[in-house]
C-alpha cells in the first residue's frame, strides 16, 4: 500500500487453524507440552518427549507452530515458530495459539498433577515463553539446546518454575556462554535451574533423556 511516494507497512489479523498431537493415557495424569524446533513438525518432538522414560504414565502433547513450508529436500511438511520479521505480533499470535490449545487439551483430558513444558532449539523460547504467560499452570520447564528469550527478563507473570537446560559440548549455537547467561538470568527470577551437559552437539541424547526422567519424577513426587 502506498501513500504518495511513501511505503506504508499494515497489518491485519487472520484467523489460522492450529495443530496439535497428542498420546493420552487413561484416567488422570500429569501433562507433558512439547514444542518443536525449527523446520520440524510436531511429530518429532512427540517422539523424542515419548523416549523419556518417566513419560509412559504421562498425557503427552506437541503442538505445531503455525507457518508450515515444505523441506526442500524431503518435502516433508515442517513449520517454524516465528521470524525476526513483525516478531511482536508473532510472540502474541503464538501465545494465543498456545493458550486456546492448553484450554482444548484441559477440555479433553483428564489432568492431575505438574504440567511441564519441553522445548527444543527455537521450541525451547516458546517453552519459556508460554511458562511466562500461563503463570502457575506451567510447574516446569524442560529446554534442550535453545536459550531464553530476551523479554523473559521484564516477565511479571513469571512463576518461578524449576528449569532443566540441556546442551551440547559440541553445540556451536547453544554454547557455553548463553547457557551462563540463561543460568544467572533465570536464577535472578527465581527458578531452581538444573544443568544437563552432555557430549553431542544440537540433538537429542540418551544422556538428556535419563535427565529429563528423573526431572519429571522429582516434579511429580
Amino acid at each position: 500500500m502506498t501513500e504518495g511516494n511513501e511505503i506504508v507497512v499494515g497489518h491485519v489479523e487472520a484467523g489460522v487453524h492450529g495443530r496439535y498431537l497428542l498420546r493420552p493415557v487413561e484416567g488422570e495424569a500429569p501433562l507433558l507440552v512439547g514444542f518443536h524446533g525449527y523446520g520440524e513438525g510436531a511429530d518429532s518432538i512427540l517422539q523424542a518427549l515419548l523416549g523419556i522414560s518417566a513419560a509412559r504414565d504421562w498425557h503427552v502433547a506437541s503442538i505445531q507452530a503455525l507457518h508450515r513450508f515444505y523441506n526442500r529436500r524431503t518435502r516433508d511438511v515442517v513449520a517454524g515458530w516465528m521470524t525476526k520479521q513483525d516478531r511482536e505480533w508473532a510472540i502474541a499470535d503464538n501465545i494465543a495459539y498456545v493458550e486456546t490449545t492448553l484450554a482444548a487439551l484441559t477440555d479433553r483430558l483428564e489432568i492431575s498433577g505438574p504440567t511441564v513444558f519441553a522445548g527444543f532449539s527455537q521450541g525451547a523460547a516458546m517453552a519459556y515463553r508460554s511458562a511466562a504467560a500461563l503463570g502457575p499452570k506451567c510447574q516446569g520447564i524442560m529446554a534442550l539446546a535453545g536459550d531464553v528469550p530476551p523479554e523473559l527478563a521484564e516477565a511479571a507473570n513469571w512463576s518461578r518454575p524449576p528449569v532443566l537446560i540441556g546442551r551440547g559440548t559440541e553445540d556451536a549455537w547453544y554454547n557455553e556462554a548463553k547457557w551462563e547467561h540463561d543460568e544467572a538470568l533465570l536464577q535472578g527470577l527465581g527458578s531452581t535451574v538444573e544443568a544437563c551437559v552432555y557430549d553431542g552437539g544440537h540433538e537429542w541424547t540418551g544422556t538428556f533423556r535419563r535427565r529429563a526422567a528423573d526431572f519429571l519424577i522429582q516434579l511429580r513426587g
